[in-house]
């Protein structure tokens, strides 16, 4: 296989597994939500949202993981010039964090099964939002080869984020004052 083909097994992968971290912390938020459901609607939906995590991690987050780390390795590997790159140590410093990221998410995973709420459904949903920081830092940092580009557009994220959440929490507010009126 030549590099090429590695770099296409690889972005699959990595879309594959960022679709993994997009889409767990949303179940972790309905799973958390469900708490506050009576019975027995609130064990229909802790039984299938633990089954559909489950199955998640199980048939595409975890080797998806896998498989993008070693085309992204076979790449260095056949291309180990990277490796004295800025903005390739960089790279691999944001992939260390999303592994980081990804356990952290397996560990919610387990606290969940188990029902321990250690997060609130607003906190889960801020959790979410990590990863897209990682999407956006790593692909710019792939595209510009640059360390400091990528910094400005990974800051205009974050400022986008805080806008996001901002109003999420105004809106939330605003819905709460009409159901107390």
């Amino acid at each position: 296989m030549t590099y090429l083909h590695f770099k296409a097994l690889h972005i699959i992968f990595v879309v594959s597994w960022f679709a993994g971290l997009f889409y767990m912390p949303r179940l972790f938020v309905y799973h958390t939500e469900a708490k506050d459901k009576p019975s027995p609607e609130r064990e229909i939906l802790f039984a299938q949202f633990t089954k559909m995590e489950k199955l998640l991690w199980n048939a595409i987050m975890t080797p998806a993981s896998w498989l993008a780390l070693l085309c992204g390795g076979a790449m260095l590997y056949i291309t180990p010039a990277w490796l004295d790159q800025d903005w390739m140590r960089l790279k691999l410093l944001f992939v260390l964090g999303l592994i980081a990221y990804h356990s952290f998410t397996h560990k919610i995973l387990l606290e969940l099964r188990d029902e321990k709420f250690r997060f609130t459904s607003f906190q889960l949903r801020l959790f979410n939002e990590v990863a897209t920081i990682f999407l956006f830092s790593i692909v710019f940092l792939v595209v510009l080869k640059n360390t400091v580009d990528w910094l400005y557009g990974v800051l205009g994220l974050i400022a986008f984020a805080v806008v996001i959440m901002t109003a999420v929490r105004i809106v939330k507010r605003v819905r709460e004052k009409k159901r107390t009126e």
